[in-house]
């Protein structure tokens, strides 16, 4: 058993190019791996940073964020508490979080 919510995290800066607005940072825990996937935590602080997504279903356990998505257009999506989102692997996004964002997710 985890306490995803209660795990203390090391935040990194999110490197200059992944930078979209304000000094974001953001932290990972794996809690576990397999040939199937990988379960961990991932954490983002206020800003904005662009990504490139793999395969992944997350729950939003805290925070307060936007996901676009540029690549392939789609409609933004709100996170908060208890959002479940899907990703796929090649999906260019623009998170910008406004509260800091805490995530359990599966990835492929």
């Amino acid at each position: 058993m985890t306490d995803a919510a209660g795990l203390a995290l090391a935040h990194e800066p999110v490197p200059a190019d992944q930078v979209v607005a304000g000094a974001p940072t953001t932290a990972y825990l794996a809690l576990d791996a397999s040939e199937a996937g990988e379960i961990g935590v991932w954490e983002m602080s206020v800003g904005a940073m662009r990504d490139v997504e793999v395969d992944e279903v997350f729950v939003v356990l805290a925070g307060d964020a936007t996901v676009e998505f540029e690549s392939p257009a789609l409609a933004s999506i709100e996170l908060g508490p208890g959002s479940v989102a899907r990703l796929e692997a090649g999906m260019t996004t623009v998170w910008t979080v406004r509260e800091t964002l805490r995530k359990v997710f599966i990835s492929r």
